[in-house]
């Protein structure tokens, strides 16, 4: 007879507000595009994937608390990508960081049981702190993920207000009972939080840090904010601050992949710009 695992006391949630104590909210985002490999003088290949990801794990060790690896960027060198993914997660969190895969995962059923066997089982060569998925063909959809992460203590981040102008429509468009949705969803996270099986701060939501206030008070969350968009896509820390600053200390990762990595290859300077930018962010979210 298998045996059920036993539920871990911490969630997700928990987790990531004390990293975010002890080394602030700022989560690096490695996103080896084949343009970037290139700027850092790495091959397109695996063995480039090895190398952009030692050097990241060795740069943001101890300065941040969390690296947040695209998972597209992987995929796209086949087996062999995968295979360095496997091997960036583990090291990462070896090391002491938190690990979200950007993986946008979701599906029904089955389906969406063997993406919960992949990224958040104990044991599983993928299984990272965290995994985004995303949310259209029903929250509910995705309970066995949500229930998965319950017991091991994980996270699941749905998409829920992303700033590209592709999306918008879609997550502004108003629902039958009235709200948008994207604020109907909010809800439904924050009722997730907490129901049987779910510990408060197991699920959480990608907001773009872009993006002004939703109708849905965001400190009724109960779980954690990820937020892109810092850097590249416009938004400053002061931004960061003025959009989430009502929500629980250690609940808000602001998220920059770009303007950190462009520092790169060499890890000490990457080290120094993502230790400023995460000091900045604690002094403004408090």
């Amino acid at each position: 007879m298998t045996e059920t695992p036993t539920p871990r006391t911490e969630s997700f949630g928990t987790r990531v507000a004390a990293a975010v104590d002890r080394r602030g909210p700022l989560c690096v985002g490695v996103d080896p595009s084949a343009e970037l490999l290139k700027a850092w003088g790495l091959g397109d290949d695996a063995r480039g994937l090895r190398t952009f990801g030692a050097i990241c794990v060795e740069a943001f060790a101890g300065v941040v608390s969390v690296m947040k690896p695209q998972v597209a960027f992987f995929e796209r060198h086949g087996s062999a990508g995968m295979a360095e993914l496997e091997t960036l997660i583990a090291e990462a969190r070896t090391a002491g960081l938190l690990v979200i895969a950007d993986a946008k995962r979701g599906d029904i059923d089955s389906t969406a049981a063997a993406y919960a066997d992949a990224w958040l089982r104990d044991g599983s060569v993928l299984a990272a702190d965290a995994v985004t998925v995303h949310p259209y063909l029903g929250l509910a959809a995705l309970a066995p993920m949500l229930e998965m992460a319950g017991r091991t203590g994980r996270g699941v981040l749905v998409v829920t207000r992303s700033s590209n102008p592709e999306g918008r429509q879609l997550q502004e468009a108003r629902t039958a009972n009235g709200p948008s949705v994207e604020d109907a969803l909010l809800e439904e996270i924050a009722g997730w939080n907490g129901s049987v099986g779910v510990p408060v701060g197991t699920v959480g939501a990608v907001v773009g840090a872009t993006l002004p206030p939703s109708s849905f008070p965001l400190s009724q969350l109960g779980g954690v904010i990820l937020a892109p968009g810092l850097g590249a896509q416009g938004a400053r820390p002061a931004d960061v601050a003025e959009r989430f600053g009502s929500c629980p200390r250690g609940s808000v990762l602001a998220s920059s992949s770009r303007a950190v990595l462009a520092a790169g290859p060499d890890p000490a300077h990457l080290r120094k710009v993502a230790g400023e930018l995460s000091q900045e962010l604690s002094s403004l979210l408090g």
